[in-house]
């Protein structure tokens, strides 16, 4: 089996440091002092050509040219591991590699995608677009190259495993979304990330309606059944082509320049007490207000007027893209 450039480096300098003991050793056992003999090995394996330092028997002579010829053997063994790293690019991947682990290493309350496919591929922009950090995890090497190239912090490794998701930085994660196509693996991924972070929210892809239960036990927040989702939009387009117009919107495709977005208000904002009417949402940035998450999990459709903002809610908003990031600004709203 081809060994990889770096497992030859290691393996060739495993070999060069035991040629070097055994030969010490054998100096050493021959009647030399223990400084003469690393001298000797030294000289010896550098090639430079002193002459000898101590009286050399014939055993001593056969012993030393065989230092040389595995000592260089080995030594042009470890130069073409070093040549092939080169030539492959192995030593750009390592560098790649320890950049990569640090810039996770910097971030907090970001989201992790286990798997780059169609599914992830798509999440991954639009979660760029909003400006949130994400990494993704991803067993594919073309899907992993694809990801890099887009600029994305991307993990070469599979995210079922416990070490892989701490490596991405799961205890500090806001969110983690598995769109694996195997229901058993995304049931193993929801069970260990909850077990590492338990104020981890996880949305679990399900093939099989059967699944969502077991995802939900597993330790899942939401759970999206794709093929049940498309199908009952598919029906809806028939039959509530309007509504399916609006839908598209909440999703986050922008109609007639109009999108909609979640706006969460921080603890000790100056909104917080304020009323609807009171803040001039509707009259200074022309927003409509849709919704109202309470911090207790109630979701409040079309709130009046003197409904008031509470710290942790979160307001759900439709109107232009540049009137939300204006009403983000004004009132130092984070995305």
């Amino acid at each position: 089996m081809t060994r990889l450039p770096l497992e030859r480096l290691r393996a060739g300098l495993a070999i060069l440091a035991l040629i070097f003991l055994v030969a010490v050793i054998g100096y050493w056992a021959a009647g030399w002092s223990l400084l003469d003999s690393i001298y000797m090995v030294v000289v010896t394996l550098s090639t430079v050509g002193y002459r000898e330092i101590g009286e050399m028997s014939p055993i001593l002579k056969v012993f030393t040219s065989f230092v040389i010829v595995v000592g260089v053997s080995t030594a042009f063994y470890i130069l073409g591991g070093l040549v092939q790293m080169m030539a492959e690019g192995e030593i750009n991947r390592a560098l790649g590699r320890r950049r990569l682990t640090r810039d996770i290493k910097r971030l907090a309350d970001h989201v992790i995608i286990c798997g780059f496919g169609r599914m992830g591929e798509i999440l991954a922009q639009e979660l760029e677009r909003q400006g949130t950090d994400f990494v993704v995890i991803e067993t594919d090497t073309e899907r992993i190259a694809a990801a890099a190239t887009l600029g994305y912090l991307a993990l070469s490794d599979d995210s079922t495993e416990e070490e892989v998701l701490l490596n991405a930085g799961v205890r500090r994660a806001k969110t983690l979304v598995t769109t694996l196509p195997r229901d058993a693996d995304n049931v193993f991924i929801t069970l260990t990330a909850r077990n590492l972070n338990p104020h981890l929210q996880v949305i679990a892809r399900g093939e099989f309606p059967t699944t969502e239960k077991k995802l939900l036990q597993a330790g899942a927040d939401r759970v999206v059944l794709p093929a049940a989702t498309g199908a009952l939009r598919m029906a809806a387009m028939i039959t509530r082509p309007s509504a399916v117009e609006l839908i598209e919107v909440v999703a986050g495709r922008q109609i007639a320049e109009v999108e909609v977005d979640e706006l969460t208000i921080p603890e000790d904002h100056k909104l917080v007490g304020v009323t609807v009417r009171d803040s001039q949402v509707r009259t200074v940035h022309g927003l409509l207000i849709v919704a109202m998450r309470h911090p207790d999990g109630n979701l409040e459709f079309n709130p009046g007027a003197d409904m008031a903002f509470r710290a942790g809610s979160s307001v759900v908003v439709i109107g232009r893209p540049e009137d939300i990031d204006r009403f983000r600004t004004d009132h130092g709203i984070r995305p």
